[in-house]
């Protein structure tokens, strides 16, 4: 099933939850694809959508199947079918498969073990912080999530997470085939010189602060904590304004209550045009991420590439990918108000340079690198190999180097 070194791997990826407006995980997904491209491999990507479609990309051939939406979710899809997805996958005969959902599709993991075929399942979420935002009490999420994490570090030779966070309820479950590896930026296309005077002044008169959401607006991301903190800080005389780049199934209910309480907040929906996006979070002030289920925060990060720092939620992934250029928050609009006082009390140049010095940090170069290693692959087309044999063998991948195994049993 293997092709020849020279042609490299066939990375079949399969995803779920992405819709045309999705954001991290649609960038993620292209910019992985792209790398892995790069590198001699050929990545497909499976993703579910309205119509059927099959093209060649950037990122490589992109098959879409269609499926239904799921109601209340703002257009995301699943892919049903299992049978037709399982002959479409003898059919390109993949290499290794990688997973980007590990509830609907977690059956491939067995399917790629049938085949003697490496599979990685990437986990892009924490399942017991999303059960958590969606109402679960913390000690019925915690057993819920255990027993899918324990099922999930069975079915798949490699589970990927994108940071230590991520990572601590599979090392809670004693998971052995836990692998780091980071998202990242496009630096190139996401710097400070986006910085637009007049789309700023759109937004914001002068004197005013503009705090800046991109994000879907979801139960999950808990956008309601930034129109909270905008009432808290106009409430305590800061003349502040918000701009919300994001659309989903929350968005008239938050529209509804921005109208109650006359609060100057603009609903731009999603923003296709990515450069326009960059101006925006160029010319905030702060960025607010308020999602307390975040693995990694890709459009925090496009925010700090650009020179603006972040405010996070303290329950989140992104204290540790923010560092000290930005600042944490407790899951409320006081706790955040808080925090933008805190980050707009420092100097302006200092804190641009800094949030920028921290996200050149996250290069997509050093990413690529890290998932290739968690699928047992090199930087020219080839699968790594050690004394002379192909480090993948018997269906389960040998050790991936850069990204760190966590060390326990399950």
């Amino acid at each position: 099933m293997n092709r020849t070194t020279t042609r490299g791997l066939r990375i079949v990826r399969l995803a779920n939850f992405v819709a045309p407006a999705s954001g991290g995980l649609r960038t993620a997904l292209r910019e992985l694809g792209r790398g892995y491209r790069a590198a001699g491999h050929e990545p497909v990507l499976i993703v579910p959508g309205e119509h059927a479609d099959d093209r060649e990309t950037r990122q490589g051939r992109v098959i879409t199947l269609p499926a239904p939406p799921l109601p209340g979710t703002g257009g995301y899809r699943v892919l049903t079918g299992k049978r037709h997805l399982a002959r479409l996958l003898e059919e390109l005969a993949p290499d290794r498969l990688e997973v980007s959902d590990r509830t609907t599709l977690r059956w491939t993991g067995a399917w790629a073990r049938h085949h003697r075929i490496p599979a990685v399942m990437v986990s892009h979420e924490t399942a017991d912080g999303v059960l958590r935002t969606w109402g679960l009490p913390e000690a019925a999420a915690r057993r819920a999530a255990d027993a899918l994490n324990i099922r999930t570090a069975h079915a798949y030779a490699r589970v990927v997470c994108t940071t230590e966070f991520a990572e601590r309820e599979f090392v809670r479950i004693g998971a052995r085939n836990v692998v780091r590896a980071p998202l990242g930026v496009d630096l190139a296309a996401r710097h400070p010189g986006l910085r637009d005077a007049a789309l700023r002044a759109r937004h914001a008169r002068e004197g005013e602060t503009l705090l800046v959401m991109c994000s879907r607006l979801s139960v999950e991301k808990r956008p309601g904590t930034a129109l909270e903190a905008l009432s808290v800080l106009r409430r305590r005389g800061r003349r502040a304004v918000l701009v919300v780049a994001g659309d989903g199934p929350l968005r008239s209910r938050l529209e509804r209550r921005a109208r109650e309480r006359a609060l100057p907040v603009t609903f731009l929906g999603h923003v296709c045009d990515r450069r326009l996006l960059g101006a925006l979070q160029a010319s905030a002030d702060v960025c607010l991420a308020p999602g307390p289920a975040e693995t990694f925060g890709l459009a925090a990060l496009e925010a700090m590439a650009c020179g603006t720092p972040v405010v996070a939620s303290a329950s989140s992934a992104l204290p540790e990918v923010i560092g000290a250029c930005g600042a944490v928050a407790a899951d409320d609009g006081e706790g955040f108000a808080d925090a933008v006082e805190e980050v707009l009390g420092r100097r302006e140049t200092a804190r641009r340079e800094a949030a920028r010095a921290r996200a050149e940090r996250f290069g997509w170069d050093a990413a690529v690198t890290a998932f290739l290693a968690a699928h047992d692959a090199d930087h020219h087309g080839a699968p790594a190999v050690r004394d002379g044999v192909p480090a993948a063998h018997d269906g389960v991948p040998g050790a991936a180097v850069p990204v760190r195994p966590v060390a326990r049993g399950v």
